[in-house]
């Protein structure tokens, strides 16, 4: 399989006494769920933005692929208030697969229709997962994306994103071990 991520030799820190990344290296190919768990603080989210481009290293390289997709912590950053989830799906998105993932991830499609604020921190939560795989990524960059749901649902979110590894690579930030040790190929502890 190829690669959708390298990360080689990556020095970053907000100020120079106390660095986050020394010499941190990761590779990531299709197919492959890794997990970053690590104490509040540690640096996880501050790698996906340096991942993202939205920060920049120190020293070394950062290679991933074209079509990436993200899920972060808090969904209410991740849509725009005065528009419908919909809208903001097929801007970025087909909604060809549309149906199975909405019965998967238990949302009701008349949901898509309201605006963000409408939706429980749950239900946006699952749209912003939806939003992503409809994204057709080949990295998808997930930061606690099941935490504002029930383990019902938990499980069966994490299923479908497992059951999909054929079509990406994933790379997961959370706090919980257990799921780390369920889901991952290997577990990156910072």
């Amino acid at each position: 399989m190829k690669n959708v991520l390298e990360i080689e030799r990556l020095f970053f820190g907000y100020t120079k006494k106390r660095l986050l990344y020394e010499d941190f290296s990761l590779t990531l190919k299709k197919g492959e769920l890794k997990a970053i768990v690590g104490p509040s603080g540690a640096g996880k989210s501050t790698l996906f933005e340096l991942i993202l481009g939205n920060l920049k290293p120190e020293k070394g390289t950062i290679s991933v692929t074209s079509r990436i997709s993200e899920v972060f912590q808090d969904p209410y950053t991740s849509f725009h208030p005065s528009y419908t989830i919909l809208s903001q799906i097929k801007d970025v998105a087909s909604t060809t697969n549309l149906n199975s993932y909405l019965k998967t991830l238990g949302i009701e499609e008349i949901l898509l229709h309201s605006l963000p604020h409408q939706l429980s921190g749950g239900q946006l939560q699952r749209c912003s997962i939806l939003r992503a795989m409809l994204m057709q990524p080949e990295l998808l960059l997930l930061d606690e994306p099941t935490s504002a749901l029930d383990n019902i649902l938990q499980l069966s979110t994490m299923q479908m994103i497992v059951n999909n590894l054929d079509r990406f690579g994933v790379l997961l930030i959370t706090h919980d071990h257990d799921l780390a040790r369920w889901c991952a190929d290997e577990i990156v502890e910072i």
